[in-house]
């Protein structure tokens, strides 16, 4: 069971995107005790409930450009920081990141907490892992939907790009090389350099994860050939083909192993299709979701 607290509407001021953004904020505390802080960005009862989780040693913030338009007036959006990223709580004990149900049982805790009813889930990269665990271990009865963004669905051959191995720099126990590895990593995300103000907030919302919740994060398998083969749910794939952190064949992978799943590949973008490309990614997956209807 979770537990669930409301707490009163959050207006949130960000001058990166040059308009108001208001959410409710909430606090879901998982099974074992970590408490997690979710942001509903409101929507209807009328309306789809859209999940989106966010991927390594970032936050909610990343959807910024999903919450802010046209798809939060369409569909009630839900992000949350997943355990040691955000404002969520961060356990020291690294048992907390690298047992695949406790990931699990996260993701069941913001769904039964939020009251959302059978959701579309939005994943990008690590949290390819995250969507997976939950699958393994409850099945998709719970979801409409999932949507794979440069998401991870295996550790094999040919699936880690030339970025990838920052990510282990990242947990270094040294400030030095782990904020080198990190400014690095933040680069290799996109295949265009962003506004300096955006990779400001990408840079500023990595340095929030401590490094031995990045080496946890790092320290667990992920092999999910029987859990891919099981869904049964409407899949979309989303992969840039300048994608240096996961390559392409990462999202062929997944299409390949999920039945009737879609795969859209970005001609130009890097690892972060929803915001180097977003009017578009917008536009698909709000058109997969009235798909799914």
């Amino acid at each position: 069971m979770s537990d669930h607290t409301s707490r009163p509407d959050v207006i949130v001021e960000c001058t990166l995107l040059e308009r108001e953004l208001r959410y409710r904020s909430t606090r879901v505390r998982t099974p074992d005790g970590v408490t997690i802080a979710v942001q509903d960005w409101g929507g209807g009862p009328a309306k789809r409930d859209v999940l989106f989780i966010h991927g390594f040693s970032q936050s909610h913030l990343c959807w910024l450009k999903q919450v802010s338009g046209t798809m939060s007036e369409a569909f009630r959006i839900v992000t949350y920081d997943n355990r040691g990223h955000g404002m969520s709580e961060k356990p020291v004990d690294p048992a907390h990141y690298r047992d695949p149900k406790r990931w699990a049982d996260e993701v069941d805790a913001v769904i039964t907490g939020c009251g959302l009813h059978r959701p579309i889930v939005v994943v990008w990269s690590y949290a390819g892992r995250i969507a997976l665990d939950y699958l393994t271990h409850y099945g998709d009865d719970g979801i409409s939907g999932l949507v794979m963004v440069c998401a991870t669905s295996s550790a094999g051959p040919g699936t880690a790009g030339p970025a990838a191995p920052l990510m282990r720099a990242m947990a270094a126990r040294e400030l030095a090389p782990s904020v080198e590895a990190s400014v690095q990593f933040g680069r290799a995300c996109f295949a265009k350099p962003p506004s300096a103000a955006e990779m400001e907030l990408f840079l500023a919302c990595a340095a929030v994860t401590p490094s031995g919740v990045r080496e946890a994060l790092i320290g667990r398998p992920a092999e999910y050939a029987q859990t891919l083969q099981t869904i049964r749910v409407p899949t979309l794939v989303v992969h840039g083909d300048e994608d240096r952190v996961l390559l392409p064949a990462t999202g062929e992978h997944t299409a390949q192993m999920v039945r009737h799943a879609k795969l859209l590949v970005y001609e130009g973008v890097g690892h972060t299709p929803f915001w180097e490309a977003s009017d578009r990614f917008n536009a698909d997956v709000t058109a997969f979701i009235e798909s799914t209807t």
